[in-house]
């Protein structure tokens, strides 16, 4: 019942859509999620606290890199 959650692929739109991670100059935290192409809006979708989840992240989009952003 408890224990490691599942997190499955993150589905988005590979064409129009980057992964990124996003950075705060002045606090240091870091969200990472999505630049839109056309319009180069950022959309978050998780927080990173560590480089875990950063790992986790490149592997639920099936990425070995990510563009970051500030």
């Amino acid at each position: 019942m408890f224990g490691k959650k599942k997190t499955s692929k993150l589905s988005y739109d590979k064409e129009n859509e980057t992964p990124a991670v996003k950075s705060s100059i002045c606090t240091g935290e870091k969200t990472a999620g999505f630049i839109d192409n056309k319009t180069g809006k950022y959309r978050d979708v998780m927080l990173i606290k560590s480089e875990a989840d950063l790992a986790e992240f490149k592997r639920m989009c099936g990425v070995d890199e990510v563009k970051t952003i500030y």
